[in-house]
């Protein structure tokens, strides 16, 4: 597959979770779905309501000085300029001034009012935003493109702060300006008045028609967006990836593929806003040319006075941006309203604690003695897995007791790291349950089930942080010094302390900086760090050499001795370091024994042990 097909593939698979429901939404969208979307903001704008109401009515007021203007207009041209009275004319002049100054300085004053709310609201948004994201299960992530989450992390969010600073405030502005201006207009000629008023109907059905049709393609672009920001993550990413094997060609060619894709959104989007724009401008323009032919007729036949023809086009000038902007706010609204939609969309995705627990009862309260790690008919099957399709486990038994550790071997896709990862809860279990010294870990909290379990992965996770930071993320907040010191001596990892800054050294983005058997090694440590009661590790040692291997090994045994653990292993040097073996095949528990037992009894487990390749004798 080329990496075309496959970024073309991974990007039908992320609008299958996405865009299949958001654009069946969209679809048809009217008026009252964009109020809805754009309503469900009001819980973020409620605490700055009052600043917000206050720039929307100063810029109201703003509006309306300006429509003064073309009054004073009226008076000079029928008073002053028609009595030829200099003082009069030096008097409106200075009277226009002030009504200049003042509706600039009240503009100014509404920018400044909403600058800083605006920006808390944002950024209380993004903070939400995330803290949500850190509490869905890993089955969510798993469905999405880390590219959709971070356009609405960053592009929707800018989207909305910009929809609540300009748009949200001039639809009402520009609304209450254009009444108030045709309220002015009837008033001083009701015929001229009509005349303005006859593109009203066409500009309405116009704006219907494009607010349906911007929002879906408006919505088209934004997910467009999100995919591309994948592509640019994913690159950066697998930068030695894409360099080793030569493929910057093809990775720049997917990359054009989506630009390019975009631009035909973002053009479309560009050829509906200049059609609502050709007739929002236009029609009231020719509104405008026939009233000043026939005012001017009237004004000749002595109909009308000059000045009062003078204020009516004034006014009807002045109200020319009101219009005009109409398609531009329309459009910034629908943006905004499909922003909406995208953020709440994973805002509305339900995180773990919010999940109700299944009904539980704890062994102690059966009256069942039990301790260890049990697991007890443990059935697990992928939300996304097709219907009729076998489980990934099936009803697994399992007993570690206390103090015991037990290695997991099996085939590669047997289930074992979907096995380890049900024992935090990284996933829930179908049906069955896992027991924590006689407690379901589904009636714990999380927060306590995961101080009680430490995980330590195959595939290691290091963040952009110090050596020292990313391994006392598996301890408590009041981590000290000599607990750094041990699991660095555990997991052989003292080439921590050759780093340019020791443990303060920042190891990078992924911790790419450092071998894979380094960021293996500082992730061991990161599980041993906290001296956990229950300890799972994934295949721990896969990317350490063989001298490496054993030290750690001797000094995992001490850490074995006083916890509990399982033990993903595919070595026999791994194997070796627990007291019992479980062979998982077929998404069961088949054998357990010790690994010399089972390697007398069990032809699969001795073939898995050999490391020969071929079929599998099971």
């Amino acid at each position: 597959m080329s990496t075309t097909d496959a970024v073309t593939k991974n990007r039908a698979g992320n609008e299958k979770c996405t865009d299949s429901e958001s654009r069946a939404t969209v679809e048809g969208r009217g008026g009252h779905a964009t109020v809805r979307s754009l309503l469900r903001l009001w819980p973020y704008v409620r605490p700055v309501r009052v600043r917000l109401f206050t720039a929307a009515g100063i810029a109201i007021i703003a509006s309306c000085v300006g429509l003064v203007i073309p009054l004073v207009l009226k008076w000079m041209v029928d008073g002053p300029v028609a009595g030829r009275d200099p003082a009069g004319v030096w008097l409106g002049a200075l009277y226009l001034l002030l009504l200049g100054f003042a509706e600039a300085l009240l503009f100014g004053l509404r920018r400044w009012l909403v600058a800083r709310p605006l920006s808390h609201v944002e950024a209380e948004m993004r903070a939400d935003l995330y803290r949500h994201l850190q509490r869905l299960p890993v089955a969510f992530h798993d469905r999405w493109a880390s590219g959709q989450l971070l356009s609405r992390a960053t592009t929707d969010l800018m989207l909305l702060r910009m929809f609540l600073a300009f748009p949200l405030t001039f639809l009402l502005v520009n609304g209450v300006a254009i009444l108030v201006g045709m309220a002015i207009m009837l008033m001083q000629d009701w015929t001229l008045g009509l005349v303005i008023l006859g593109p009203a109907v066409p500009v309405m059905i116009t704006c219907v028609i494009f607010e349906r049709r911007y929002s879906e393609v408006a919505r088209r672009a934004q997910d467009q967006v999100g995919d591309l920001t994948t592509v640019v993550e994913e690159s950066v990413l697998g930068i030695r990836i894409i360099k080793g094997f030569g493929r910057h060609r093809s990775q720049a060619r997917a990359f054009r593929e989506l630009s390019r894709t975009l631009r035909g959104t973002e053009l479309r989007k560009a050829r509906l806003l200049a059609t609502i724009w050709g007739v929002i401008v236009t029609l009231p323009e020719v509104a405008i040319g026939a009233a000043l032919v026939l005012g001017t007729v009237r004004v000749a036949d002595g109909e009308l006075s000059a000045g009062t023809l003078v204020a009516f086009l004034s006014t009807a000038l002045a109200l020319r941006w009101p219009v005009d902007s109409i398609g531009f706010l329309l459009a910034m609204s629908q943006e905004a309203a499909t922003a909406t939609e995208r953020y709440f969309e994973v805002m509305d995705a339900e995180p773990e604690d919010a999940s109700p627990d299944r009904a539980v009862t704890t062994a102690a309260a059966a009256g069942v003695k039990d301790s260890g790690l049990r697991f007890d008919a443990v059935t697990f099957r992928y939300p996304d897995a097709p219907s009729g399709s076998p489980p990934t486990l099936d009803r697994v038994d399992l007993h570690i007791r206390p103090g015991e550790s037990m290695a997991l071997v099996g085939a590669t896709g047997s289930g074992k790291t979907t096995l380890t990862a049900l024992i935090p809860r990284l996933h829930e279990v179908t049906s069955g349950r896992i027991t924590l010294d006689g407690q379901d870990v589904a009636a714990l909290p999380r927060e306590t089930l995961r101080t009680l379990v430490a995980v330590a992965f195959e595939e290691p996770t290091l963040f952009s942080a110090s050596v020292g930071d990313n391994v006392l993320m598996g301890a408590g907040d009041d981590a000290r010094a000599d607990e750094l010191e041990r699991a660095l001596a555990v997991a052989q990892a003292g080439f921590a302390h050759a780093l340019p800054q020791a443990t303060d050294t920042q190891v990078g983005e992924q911790g790419l900086s450092l071998s894979g058997g380094q960021r293996q090694r500082l992730a061991l440590a990161r599980a041993v760090v906290g001296r956990p009661r229950f300890l799972v590790l994934d295949d721990p040692l896969s990317a350490l050499d063989v001298h490496t291997e054993a030290a750690v090994e001797a000094a995992l045994r001490h850490v074995l001795a006083d916890t509990t653990a399982l033990i993903v292993a595919h070595r026999p040097s791994t194997v070796l370091l627990a007291d019992r073996v479980a062979l998982l095949s077929g998404g069961r528990i088949t054998a357990v024994g010790t690994h010399h037992e089972l390697l007398r009894t069990n032809a699969e487990y001795a073939h898995l042990m050999s490391g020969e390749e071929g079929e599998n004798p099971r």
